[in-house]
């Protein structure tokens, strides 16, 4: 009697458990949604928006979703998204850097003088140009903190004076020829993962959901707060880890995925961690929703502005460099152009608020995707470059749009 009581409570617990999985799953869901009424749309729109952009694409020309096409588009989403990932870092300040471009083009300049004129090592030639980049940065904090200079105003001159510096080191030539042959150079242009490698590295974010998704459930119900179940973590881990895992089998058709993109995603991984799991990062966000109650809290303010902005012109540096050898050449043009727009734009579609204080570094990289999926998709359909420009800006519009009403919608509820 006592075996047979023992069983019909084990079922009957089991079919609680049940319950209560069902029962949380769907909080779960009626939490995304009311997330979403109240303005927090997190990466939905820009989701929405590339499912958008690649169905009109891939009607107009089936080329678009070819293999080899994809890779070109990582290839060139790598260069400019670098950069996009230090404009993220200022606006989480609810700052602006209008000079990102131009210093881009400076460091390109650099690279090619030092390395190809000069004879340098590339190492030390790199170094330079991105010591130059940080002391830039640095002087724009100082402008802001000890002139009061508004970032729009000493960024904007910024961008003159180094696209000055540029033209002045270049000299009369106005461009400079890389070695096609150089490491540096097949980085940007041909290097691709092997294959195996490749699976793996898609394997290691769904690991990391896991890890800390675990560790969270463990701190909540140390405190005996509610937890994610168990199932709708899983379920998130398997659907995430079989989407990359079909990205890189796609990719593995052509040419494979490439190395310059994959330090994009470790860079934009490093700094998301950083901002969303470090005392820094959360001085970041205090900063851009309310510096002077960041600074009663005894928050460093201006460390913080000087840290941004460093970052953000040291990251340009460094897209400027990649830039130079996707080109293999170092001229006037690198840096202008859409070079400033697209990176503002690709931060600002992504999810970042012109505002400051909400944004991460993955919506630099999603925003990038955006942007160059436009861009080659109007360029299959040989469209004149005036087309590009009128549709990336009103992209750039829309996302603004979007992010002003989805502000208000979090102030009328209370979630600013």
């Amino acid at each position: 009697m006592n075996t047979a009581n023992k069983k019909a409570r084990a079922a009957l617990d089991r079919s609680d458990e049940r319950v209560h999985h069902n029962e949380s799953l769907s909080a779960v869901f009626r939490s995304f949604v009311s997330r979403i009424k109240t303005g927090d749309l997190g990466m939905l729109p820009v989701v929405l928006g590339l499912i958008l952009i690649s169905t009109v694409f891939t009607l107009l020309n089936p080329v678009y979703l070819a293999p080899n096409n994809l890779v070109n588009m990582l290839f060139d989403c790598a260069t400019v998204g670098f950069i996009s990932l230090g404009i993220v870092c200022v606006l989480m300040l609810g700052e602006i850097d209008l000079s990102v471009g131009s210093m881009s083009g400076l460091a390109s300049a650099i690279i090619g003088v030092l390395w190809v004129n000069l004879g340098w090592p590339i190492a030390g030639a790199i170094g330079v140009a991105l010591v130059v980049g940080a002391l830039v940065g640095l002087v724009y904090a100082l402008c802001y903190n000890r002139l009061g200079m508004p970032s729009f105003v000493a960024t904007l001159a910024g961008l003159l004076a180094l696209l000055g510096m540029q033209l002045y080191i270049l000299g009369p030539s106005g461009s400079i020829n890389l070695p096609y042959i150089s490491p540096l150079v097949r980085f940007g242009q041909v290097m691709v993962m092997p294959d195996g490698f490749a699976y793996l590295m898609a394997l290691i974010p769904g690991a990391v959901m896991v890890v800390q998704g675990l560790r969270t459930r463990t701190r909540r119900e140390q405190v005996n707060l509610s937890s994610e179940p168990m199932s709708a973590l899983l379920t998130r881990v398997i659907l995430l880890t079989a989407l990359f895992e079909f990205a890189v089998l796609y990719l593995n058709l052509g040419r494979g995925v490439p190395w310059i993109f994959g330090l994009f995603v470790v860079f934009a991984a490093l700094l998301n961690y950083g901002l969303k799991r470090t005392k820094w990062g959360r001085s970041m966000f205090a900063v851009g929703g309310n510096r002077e109650a960041a600074r009663r809290s005894g928050i460093n303010v201006r460390a913080i502005y000087v840290s941004a902005f460093m970052l953000c012109s040291t990251l340009a540096t460094l897209g400027g460099i990649l830039a130079a050898s996707r080109l293999a050449s170092a001229s006037q043009q690198a840096g202008t152009g859409d070079v400033n727009l697209n990176a503002i734009a690709a931060a600002v579609i992504g999810g970042t608020s012109l505002f400051g204080g909400r944004g991460s570094a993955w919506s630099a990289l999603l925003g990038i995707i955006v942007i160059q999926s436009i861009s080659n998709g109007l360029t299959l359909l040989n469209l004149p470059s005036s087309l590009r420009y009128m549709i990336t800006g009103g992209v750039l519009a829309i996302a603004v749009i979007v992010d002003s009403f989805a502000r208000r919608s979090r102030v009328s509820h209370g979630r600013a």
